[in-house]
């Protein structure tokens, strides 16, 4: 697989040479490469932005240089690549995504700054034949600087189901989001078996792989409830545990 990063930091991506992604690029896993978005201007400021029209705060992105950018990218690949646009106004960015991500021969990731990326740029190449599509995602209803630290997540959770990635092929669909059942992964727990009084769950000791897995289920179903109803198509959290709900209001 490859993935072309286009930043005006590449700096940024510097962890990406670390852990489980940077043993993966050394292994040839994935072919990563990062390049400088100012790369592709041509004037003595190295420009990438100017004002919005309509008027309003902030700089836009401009799409002649996004534009040479994603051209010269697309052309280093024999296959079409995904471009990928982290942005606030895009849609939830989930597991499924990351293991769709994984089986694409080339995901090229645009990383937006100020007010973001000229809407065309994300237009035109959805409906390019030299591309896949486009996909505007968001990690979560907050707003970044830019889309570099959105862009870290999203190739950690592509690169890690890569084949051969993970020590262990039966770690990825146990995972939160992965499993069959819809539910969050359990509660978890390793030696001693008693810590500062707090001991390790009885059937997790027992031996008994029937009484596990009856526990690591309820366990999983409980978490769930208390941390992301909305999995079960309920709506209130529960409140973390050692706290009380709250009775007032504003």
């Amino acid at each position: 697989m490859r993935i072309d990063l286009i930043s005006i930091f590449p700096a940024y991506f510097e962890p990406l040479a670390l852990s489980l992604i940077g043993k993966a690029r050394a292994e040839g896993a994935v072919d990563l490469a990062i390049h400088d978005l100012r790369d592709w201007t041509t004037d003595n400021h190295r420009t990438v932005d100017d004002t919005p029209y309509g008027g309003g705060p902030g700089m836009v992105m401009l799409p002649e240089i996004w534009g040479r950018a994603l051209d010269s990218v697309q052309a280093m690949s024999p296959h079409p690549p995904l471009l990928v646009i982290p942005t606030p106004s895009g849609r939830p960015f989930r597991q499924v995504d990351a293991a769709t991500w994984s089986t694409v021969d080339h995901l090229v990731i645009a990383c937006g700054r100020y007010e973001g990326i000229d809407s065309r740029v994300a237009q035109f190449y959805s409906e390019s034949p030299e591309w896949l599509g486009v996909q505007e995602v968001s990690i979560g209803d907050y707003v970044l600087a830019g889309g570099e630290a959105a862009a870290l997540v999203m190739v950690e959770a592509v690169v890690r189901l890569l084949p051969g990635v993970l020590g262990n092929p039966d770690s990825a669909p146990d995972d939160s989001f992965s499993r069959p059942d819809g539910l969050l992964e359990g509660s978890i727990f390793t030696k001693p078996p008693m810590w500062r009084d707090l001991r390790v769950p009885e059937p997790l000791l027992s031996g008994h792989h029937a009484d596990i897995a009856t526990w690591r289920s309820t366990d999983a179903l409980h978490r769930t409830e208390r941390h992301r109803p909305d999995l079960l198509g309920t709506t209130e959290a529960a409140p973390p545990e050692g706290t009380t709900s709250p009775t007032g209001g504003n």
